[in-house]
């Protein structure tokens, strides 16, 4: 389980990273899939979100082992 939550988070780290990145700097999405997971209109609200969420899932998983 720890393992899995680790993943999920470094996943969702680097897809609210990247997705931050592109927005403001103008470049390719390296994540295709985060375009699902933010609505039209509030990318940047959504990439933090997707990189609070995937901090909040890895520090636990990192703390257990």
């Amino acid at each position: 389980m720890k393992t899995l939550l680790g993943y999920l988070g470094f996943v969702l780290i680097l897809g609210g990273a990247s997705g931050l990145l592109a927005d403001r700097l103008g470049g390719f999405r390296l994540f295709g899939f985060v375009r699902y997971l933010v609505p039209d209109g509030h990318e940047t609200a959504g990439f933090a979100v997707l990189l609070a969420l995937g901090v909040l899932l890895a520090i636990p998983a990192a703390r257990r082992g």
